[in-house]
């Protein structure tokens, strides 16, 4: 724990990598990963700096924003986190991020790896069937939570 929220990396010396990956596991996915409760505050402290600028590999473009990865181009932010983000969020966030998903599938009906944050037709793996599974673990709890409130 680093300033109030969960570190990336430790080395048991002091030193700390303060990010977060798009890819899971993540900090934003905790909940969903392990044992720690989505209503725990050092989570929620954790969830709102991954979710900012502070974190070096959140982006924010004309298109949409949320988390990239070290591993993909910069500016590329990737399906799984905005699925892990709606996964984690109260239902208006769930809404919103499947909104976003569906409006940057760059025009091939799939998600990817990672898009262009202005320009999701600039897109890595063309087919990336994790972050299709997560987009529809998303699309599963949202119908469901459309069901039990109905």
């Amino acid at each position: 724990m680093v300033d109030g929220r969960y570190a990336y990396e430790v080395d048991g010396l002091g030193g700390t990598l303060l990010m977060d990956d798009a890819n899971m596991p993540s900090l934003l996915s905790l909940p969903l990963t392990s044992d720690v409760d989505q209503a725990d505050p050092l989570y929620q402290a954790t969830r709102a700096w991954v979710l900012s600028p502070e974190n070096p590999y959140f982006y924010s473009g004309s298109a949409a924003e949320g988390i990239g990865s070290p591993h993909t181009p910069e500016e590329y932010i990737w399906h799984i986190a905005l699925a892990v983000q709606g996964l984690t969020g109260d239902l208006e966030e769930a809404r919103a991020c499947l909104a976003t998903i569906l409006a940057t599938d760059g025009g091939t009906g799939w998600t990817h790896e990672g898009f262009h944050k202005d320009d999701p037709t600039l897109f890595t793996r063309p087919w990336f069937s994790w972050s299709n599974s997560m987009a529809c673990e998303l699309m599963m709890r949202i119908a469901v939570d459309d069901e039990t409130a109905a």
